[in-house]
C-alpha cells in the first residue's frame, strides 16, 4: 500500500508540474507578452500636415502607460507602446501595419483617421489582433460589429445628430450646407448630416467637396455659398478648416460654421486665430480644463509629470482615455493574457465610472464595442472651446 500511495503522489505531482508548465508555455507563446512586458503597437500621423493629431494621441496614451507602469504595471507587467508614422495616408497603411507585425505586438491602439482606419480594419481582422481606441468616429467601425475593433469615442453619427438637433431645434435654422474633404472621412460625416436632417424631413441645401489634405477649397466654398446657407458643416483636419474659415471671413461670408471633434480643436484655434471665434465643435471627451473631473485632473498631473513641455488639449486627453480603457481590459483579462482574453475583458466593462462625469460612463458587451455615445457641443469663445448650455447663445447678435 505504501508503494502504491507513493506512486500516486508521484503521478499527481508530475501532473501538477505538467499543468504549470503548460500554463507557463501558453503565457510565453502569447505574442507581444513576456513575464515583464506587454507590447502595444500604433500607426498614426506623426509627421505631415495632420501630425498634431497623431502625435498628441500617442502622447496622451504614453502618459497613461507611464503612470500605470510607475504604479507597478498590469499584473506585474509594464505596458510599452511602439508607434510608427503613417502620415494619415491610406497608401502607407500596409507598410506601417507590417512593421508592427514584425515587432510582434500584442495588441494595437491609438490609430488616427477614417481613410487610414478603413484600410487597417481588414488587416486587423485577418491577423485576429485587437485594436483599441481609434481617433475617428466612422460608421464602418461600429456597424456591423467588428470583433477585433473596440471603439471608445462616440461616432460621427452621434456628433452630427447633436449638431443638427442644436441648429434645427435650438437656432431654428433650416438651410444647412456641407463642405467636406474628398475621402472616407468626408463621406461618413456627410452621411451623418443627411441622416440627422432626414429625421426632420429635410436635407442639406448644398454640398461640395475639396481634395483631401489640400487648401484647394475655393470652388467648394463658392458652390455652398451660392445656396445662402445659415449654417455650414465643415469636414476636415485643422490645417484645412483654418484656411476655410479665414477665407470665408475675408470674403465677409459668415454663416454658423460647425465641425466634428476630429478637427483637432486646439490646433484649429491656434491656426485660425480670431477667425475661429464662434465656430461650433462637437467633442467626445470633456474639456481638458474641467479638473473637477477625476480623470481630467489625473490627465493634467500625468502630462505635467511625463511631458512637461506639452500643453493639455482635447486630442491628448482622448489618447489618455483610450489607454485607460486598454489598461482596464488588460487588468480584467488576468495574468494569463491572451488576445481573446483582452477582448473579453473589455466586454465585461458595464456602466463603468471612468472619472469623466455622469454622462460619460463606459459600457461594452459582446454585442457592442462602442464605449461612449455622449457628445459635448462647444463653441469657440475668446480662444477656448466652451460647452454650450443654450444653443440660442451660440450666435452673438
Amino acid at each position: 500500500m505504501k508503494k502504491r500511495h507513493g506512486t500516486l503522489v508521484t503521478i499527481a505531482t508530475a501532473i501538477l508540474f505538467i499543468q504549470l508548465g503548460a500554463r507557463s508555455t501558453r503565457a510565453q507563446e502569447t505574442t507581444g507578452v513576456t513575464e515583464n512586458e506587454i507590447l502595444i503597437g500604433s500607426c498614426s500621423a506623426l509627421a505631415g500636415p495632420s501630425s498634431f493629431l497623431g502625435a498628441q494621441t500617442v502622447t496622451g496614451a504614453n502618459a497613461y502607460f507611464k503612470m500605470t507602469n510607475d504604479a507597478g504595471g498590469v499584473h506585474g507587467r509594464h505596458v510599452r507602446l511602439v508607434s510608427y508614422d503613417d502620415g494619415y495616408d491610406p497608401e502607407k497603411t500596409e507598410a506601417c501595419f507590417g512593421r508592427l507585425m514584425k515587432d510582434k505586438v500584442f495588441a494595437l491602439g491609438f490609430f488616427v483617421g477614417t481613410p487610414t482606419a478603413v484600410k487597417y480594419v481588414p488587416l486587423v481582422e485577418s491577423k485576429k489582433i485587437p485594436l483599441v481606441g481609434l481617433f475617428t468616429g466612422a460608421k464602418t467601425l461600429y456597424e456591423p460589429l467588428r470583433h477585433y475593433v473596440l471603439n471608445v469615442r462616440a461616432s460621427y453619427a452621434d456628433e452630427t445628430r447633436e449638431q443638427m438637433n442644436g441648429v434645427w431645434n435650438g437656432l431654428r435654422y433650416r438651410r444647412i450646407g456641407v463642405i467636406h474633404t474628398e475621402d472616407a472621412f468626408g463621406a461618413t460625416v456627410l452621411d451623418g448630416v443627411k441622416t440627422a436632417l432626414q429625421t426632420m424631413g429635410a436635407g442639406p441645401v448644398a454640398v461640395a467637396s475639396y481634395p483631401r489634405q489640400t487648401g484647394e477649397v475655393e470652388q467648394a466654398m463658392a458652390t455652398v455659398r451660392s445656396a445662402n446657407p445659415e449654417a455650414v458643416v465643415l469636414v476636415g483636419p485643422y490645417n484645412t478648416l483654418a484656411v476655410i474659415v479665414k477665407k470665408a471671413h475675408m470674403q465677409n461670408w459668415r454663416p454658423l460654421f460647425l465641425t466634428v471633434s476630429f478637427v483637432g480643436t486646439d490646433e484649429f484655434i491656434s491656426q485660425a486665430g480670431n477667425d475661429a471665434e464662434g465656430v461650433v465643435i462637437t467633442q467626445v471627451v470633456p474639456p481638458y480644463y474641467l479638473t473637477d473631473l477625476h480623470t481630467v485632473a489625473l490627465y493634467r498631473r500625468s502630462l505635467q509629470k511625463y511631458y512637461p513641455s506639452e500643453k493639455p488639449n482635447f486630442v491628448s486627453l482622448e489618447g489618455f482615455i483610450d489607454a485607460l480603457v486598454l489598461v482596464e481590459g488588460l487588468k480584467r483579462a488576468g495574468k494569463n493574457l491572451t488576445r481573446e482574453g483582452l477582448i473579453r475583458g473589455i466586454e465585461t466593462i458595464h456602466d463603468f465610472d471612468a472619472g469623466l462625469g455622469p454622462d460619460l460612463r463606459l459600457s461594452y458587451s459582446a454585442h457592442s464595442h462602442k464605449g461612449f455615445d455622449h457628445v459635448i457641443s462647444t463653441v469657440v469663445r475668446s480662444g477656448r472651446a466652451v460647452p454650450i448650455s443654450d444653443w440660442s447663445d451660440v450666435v452673438v447678435r
